[in-house]
Order: C-alpha cells, then sequence, then structure tokens
C-alpha cells in the first residue's frame, strides 16, 4: 500500500462536506423520518427489533414489491436510478499506481453471460452500518484536496439535484483502504465494524451488539514470558477476520488485536512495529495440524505470523515492497503474498522463501483467494481485474475478469467451491459460477462504498456492508435454490 505520513491519517467516514446523498433523510426505527445518530444505535444494540422492523430497512417482499433494497426513494427524486448509474459509471474515476498502457487489457477478459441470480436480495438494515477509515494525505508542495474544477462540477450536481457520492472524487485526495472489514461466521451471525467498535449482528433476532470497542485503551488478558503484548488505546481498525471463535483485527499504526468471541477482554493486542507506515493490511486465521495461527501482513513490507495459544512470534518474512494480502492455500503448502507490486508471489509459508511470480497484472494488488480444492488462486488488482492461476501452471493466468468501475479489493469463494465473488471499491459486487468455468455471473448493484463482502459457511447466505452517511448499511442476499414451493411456505 503506498506510503503516505501517518500523522495525517483522519477517520472521515462521516464528513461528506456538507450536502446529503440523494436529498434524503435517515430513517429511524421509531418513526417514519429523521437520523439515526451513533449515539441512538448504541443505546438500542440490546433491544430486540424483532418486534417492529424499522421503515429504514427493506425486505425481500417489500422488495419484490418495487421498493428500493437500500430504501432510496428515486419516486421522490428528480432523476431515475437508471440516469443516476449511468451518470456514475461516467464520472467515476480509477485510482492508477501504475502509469502503465491498459488499452488491451479488455481484449484478455473473459466473456460473462450477466443476468443470472445465484443469490438473491433477503433483507437490508441500516441498524448497523458499515464504516471504513480512509487515508487523506497532503504534502508541502502538492495540494490533494478536491480540485477546483472537481468542486465545480459537484456544485453544478447539486444544482442539478444530482448529488453524487464523492466517493467518485475521494480518490483525488484520499486513498481508497483494503475492503476486509465485514465477516460471517454463520448463515445468521455478522461482525463488521461501525465506527470504533467492532459489532455482532444477528439476522436472525435482527438484533445488534458491541463485541469490541477499539476507542477504549486495551489491555490484553494474556501475558506469557517474554510476550511482546501492550496496552493500546483509539486504535483505528483497518482490517479484521473471524474465524474458529478467534477474531483478529489490524490497525492504522500496525496494531493487531486478538480477542476470543467466548471469552471477555482481549486475549492479546500490541504494534507489530514503529514505523510510521507500518499499516497492518491484512490478517488471516489458519488451522496447519490442529494448530491456529494468525498471520498479519503490514506496509513495513513483513510478513509475521503467531501462535495463537499464546501469541508468540512464530516466524517473520521480508519482502521488497509493502504487504497488501497474503493467503494460504487450503492444504498450508503456499502462501499468495500480494502488494505493492504488478507482481503476485507464492511462497513457502514455513521459511517465506519465494517459489513463483505470477505475472500479468497491471498495477498493485489488493486481493486473492483460493479455491477450495487448492488448485486456483484468484487476485484482485488496481488495474480493476480478478486473475486465475492454476497452481500446477503459473506462468499465465487462466482467465481474466473484468469489474465495472474500480479495482477488486476483496475475493471470496463459497466452501463448497461453486461460487467466487469480487468486489470493487463501490457500487458492484460480481458472482461467478465456477461450475461454468466463470462464463456466468451475476452483478450485484448498489451505491455506496463496499466495506467487505462474507458468505456464510454453509454457502448459503452472502453479506454485503455498504458505507455510506446517510444508505450505510448490510445486505442479506440467499442462494437461489430453485425450491419455488417453498415461497408459498415463508
Amino acid at each position: 500500500m503506498e506510503q503516505f505520513p501517518n500523522h495525517e491519517l483522519e477517520y472521515v467516514v462521516d464528513d461528506y462536506l456538507d450536502v446529503t446523498d440523494f436529498e434524503d433523510q435517515d430513517v429511524s426505527p421509531g418513526s417514519g423520518r429523521g437520523s439515526v445518530d451513533d449515539d441512538e444505535l448504541d443505546s438500542d444494540f440490546e433491544d430486540d427489533f424483532e418486534l417492529s422492523k424499522p421503515d429504514s430497512d427493506t425486505s425481500a417482499v417489500e422488495a419484490k414489491n418495487g421498493k428500493d433494497i437500500q430504501g432510496i426513494p428515486w419516486e421522490r427524486l428528480n432523476f431515475t436510478r437508471e440516469k443516476y448509474r449511468e451518470t456514475r459509471l461516467k464520472l467515476y474515476k480509477n485510482y492508477e499506481s501504475l502509469s502503465q498502457s491498459r488499452k488491451d487489457l479488455d481484449k484478455k477478459c473473459k466473456d460473462v453471460e450477466k443476468g443470472h441470480n445465484f443469490y438473491h436480495f433477503q433483507f437490508n438494515t441500516r441498524l448497523v452500518k458499515s464504516t471504513i477509515v480512509h487515508f487523506q494525505f497532503s504534502t508541502s508542495s502538492v495540494s490533494y484536496g478536491i480540485p477546483n474544477a472537481i468542486k465545480c462540477q459537484l456544485c453544478c450536481a447539486i444544482e442539478a439535484g444530482l448529488q453524487f457520492y464523492l466517493s467518485s472524487w475521494r480518490n483525488k485526495d484520499t486513498f481508497h483502504m483494503l475492503r476486509n472489514l465485514l465477516w460471517a461466521t454463520s448463515k445468521h451471525d455478522v461482525y463488521l465494524m461501525q465506527n470504533y467498535s467492532v459489532m455482532h449482528w444477528s439476522s436472525l433476532l435482527r438484533r445488534g451488539k458491541e463485541v469490541l470497542n477499539v476507542a477504549k485503551p486495551i489491555t490484553p488478558t494474556l501475558k506469557h514470558p517474554g510476550c511482546l503484548a501492550q496496552t493500546l488505546s483509539r486504535v483505528q481498525i483497518s482490517t479484521m477476520t473471524v474465524k474458529d471463535n478467534l477474531m483478529v483485527a489490524g490497525g492504522f499504526q500496525g496494531e493487531v488485536i486478538c480477542k476470543y468471541l467466548n471469552q471477555p477482554g482481549v486475549a492479546f493486542c500490541t504494534k507489530l512495529a514503529t514505523h510510521e507506515n507500518a499499516i497492518t493490511n491484512s490478517v488471516d486465521i489458519y488451522n496447519p495440524s490442529g494448530s491456529i495461527r494468525v498471520i498479519a501482513a503490514n506496509n513495513d513490507a513483513q510478513v509475521r505470523i503467531f501462535d495463537a495459544e499464546n501469541f508468540a512470534c512464530l516466524s517473520h518474512f521480508a519482502f521488497p515492497w509493502s504487504v497488501n494480502n497474503t493467503s494460504l492455500s487450503p492444504d498450508g503448502k503456499f502462501l499468495a503474498v500480494l502488494g505493492d507490486s504488478a507482481e503476485c508471489l507464492i511462497a513457502d509459508p514455513q521459511s517465506g522463501k519465494v517459489c513463483s511470480s505470477l505475472k500479468g497484472h497491471l498495477d498493485y494488488s489488493f486481493a486473492s483467494a483460493w479455491h477450495p480444492d487448492g488448485q486456483i488462486l484468484a487476485t484482485g488488482n488496481q488495474d480493476t481485474t480478478c486473475r486465475l492461476w492454476d497452481i500446477r501452471n503459473l506462468s499465465e493466468s487462466l482467465a481474466v475478469l473484468k469489474g465495472r468501475m474500480g479495482a477488486i479489493r476483496a475475493i471470496k469463494f463459497t466452501s463448497d467451491g461453486r461460487f467466487m465473488a469480487m468486489a470493487e471499491p463501490a457500487d458492484f459486487i460480481h458472482v461467478f459460477d465456477t461450475q461454468s468455468d466463470y462464463a456466468t455471473g451475476q452483478e450485484i448493484d448498489l451505491f455506496g462504498e463496499i466495506a467487505g463482502i462474507s458468505f456464510s459457511p454453509d454457502s448459503e447466505a452472502l453479506f454485503v456492508g455498504v458505507s455510506d452517511r446517510t444508505y450505510g448499511s448490510l445486505l442479506e442476499f440467499n442462494r437461489r435454490r430453485f425450491d419455488h414451493y417453498l415461497d408459498c411456505i415463508f
């Protein structure tokens, strides 16, 4: 990830200048109008919302009857959804780190038959809102604020009633962080970031609960001889994951926080590095031979592996560039390492030795995922593509899958290997059928920055976190099983 001064890090999710998206107001659980602020939500997290669904939420039945899945009141606006999408596609500019010609890229992309419905919309709630920390920066010689020309476009858009999301221009003055801030541990349990809190959402009970508050001082409960644990405070979460009853979060100043969900307090937390740009870009949990391990990738070009029992650092590997993402193959033999380079590396997870280099992407890489059979690796890049690689022949990619607007920030496979989802920074999630050789797909079209995507472990649900001041929410999609007779039951 690009190197920017850490002291310029600011939390700007709810600071979209002084304009309201879509000229609409948010809706509180108890009334038809008014906005829901964070304090209101915090006080209501223990309440059971099953008794009365808030007007701001959208159910599958309402969506079938014509309500927008995000609750956007298009009928009250001066433009249609189609017009808004057309203009947004035209104005959105994808951030680029490497200036390379991409004129031939589209020719290499696989033709995908879109329009399929593998996962159908189930529910959208604004009672929990995914939020993203952005990275603002400036230098003494160059101002990275919104250019005057862009401001003029924005003013004209407002006057015309088209108050476009500032994420269209946000890449002019902020760096889009990675989007792994949501994790599903079952069909009904989701963990996500909301401001300085890690929240648990039960889609069954429609109830949210704070699991961890990182704005307060965090003192680790487990301390062993030689352990590097230390007290942290006001951590800005950059990435997270939840597996095997363990939640691990990374921070913008190189922090890592480990909490067992069935135990009070935080088991372990520390700063992995003191470098001013030691952002923890990705964290993962894996279980080789029955021993749970935590792996962290940082902006200081280091990958560190911890034992999740005593949180001792077992090994750390250095690479030539900032590491944005790592993923371990299902058999534990290969570690994919991606970062601020057009090349992706395959390394030995025991020694860190690089055994292969994947070449084909044109820009920095942000995401990777292994098919459950361990033969296919998918990598997501700032060049707006996802490449598929066969581990048996890494000389070139098997296929290139194209996004609509921006970089591929997150990639997930279902546990049964049937589907693969990839998310852009905003607006689009693409779901591919692997059994069709990725030739058929579903495009989930929404509005807002995407904080993360996650399939449930049983592959039955897909969750999407949307970050937006007004329409920030958690969307749930259920796998379509073509059991039409169930519609008359539920």
